[in-house]
């Protein structure tokens, strides 16, 4: 897919109206006991010649999801005005993204975890080429996914894992240094079908 067409593609996508109901993480398994925390990420394709989903490596040293991969983003505060606005306003504070680089297409579906927070994608696009500041407490690196890998129907694995007493069952994506898996990988696994559907 040309980056023309998939730009056409992704406004497609975001104009998609989304229902109520939110995507329920591999990991919830009988509900949450107590109403999920707003949260908001952002999705940022990076619209070079050969189009990537910017991701980023948390710090080991955090006392939630250390070590793991993510998208820019986090809690909604009470001053955000939506989630886009706390999407952007994270990853200005991560990576040292500038929101006026950023152009913000739209929503996916709300993807609830099974640590309680229901998170908003926010799918945007970016200029290639960007120089990042990275913040020292929260994120070791910055990486690109390329897109070819996320429209390869192929390319993500159920994995399972022992936790607990519990089979856990989740999806991983194929990188040659990073492990991304959990709602970051389930959450690119919707952007992904949404993108092939109606693809010939």
């Amino acid at each position: 897919m040309t980056p023309a067409a998939l730009r056409m593609r992704l406004a497609e996508v975001a104009a998609q109206p989304l229902g109520d109901k939110p995507i329920f993480g591999d990991e919830v398994l009988a509900g949450l006991d107590r109403p999920a925390v707003p949260a908001a990420v952002l999705v940022p394709i990076v619209m070079g010649t050969a189009p990537s989903i910017l991701l980023t490596k948390r710090t080991s040293h955090l006392a939630k999801h250390a070590g793991q991969i993510s998208f820019p983003g986090g809690r909604i505060d009470p001053e955000d005005r939506n989630p886009e606005a706390a999407a952007l306003r994270e990853a200005q504070e991560e990576i040292g993204l500038d929101s006026g680089l950023v152009e913000v297409l739209g929503r996916l579906t709300d993807h609830v975890t099974g640590t309680g927070y229901r998170i908003t994608p926010v799918l945007a696009v970016l200029p290639p080429a960007l120089t990042y500041r990275l913040s020292a407490h929260e994120v070791e690196a910055i990486f690109e996914l390329p897109m070819h890998v996320v429209m390869d129907p192929d390319a993500p694995r159920r994995q399972r894992q022992h936790v607990n007493g519990v089979w856990r069952e989740y999806w991983v994506w194929p990188h040659p240094d990073h492990f991304i898996w959990g709602a970051t990988a389930a959450i690119l696994v919707q952007l992904a079908k949404r993108l092939r559907e109606g693809v010939a």
